[in-house]
């Protein structure tokens, strides 16, 4: 069950990690958001990428073998790298 929820918090943060680190380039589509300045853009990005982090450290912790989980430390991180990848990949798809 720990390597299910480390999946699934994984998933959850990739999601608020891309849309933090791409989403901003679509800005100029939104009403409102087409003119901001780079440092409200950077904030934005920054307030979306809290929540990533929110996810993001309680994953590893529940999933790390050092903390009680199922998963190595290679093993976590080619699953982060993994999930980034493939939620990268359905971001563009759906939003590019």
């Amino acid at each position: 069950m720990k390597g299910i929820s480390s999946i699934l918090l994984l998933v959850v943060s990739n999601t608020f990690m891309t849309l933090a680190w791409y989403g901003h380039l679509k800005f100029k589509d939104i009403k409102g958001f087409e003119s901001l300045a780079l440092w409200a853009v950077v904030l934005i990005s920054w307030g979306i990428a809290l929540f990533e982090y929110c996810f993001q450290v309680p994953a590893n912790r529940i999933g790390f073998q050092g903390t009680g989980g199922p998963f190595s430390l290679l093993e976590m991180k080619m699953l982060q790298e993994i999930i980034s990848i493939a939620v990268f990949v359905v971001f563009t798809l759906l939003f590019f």
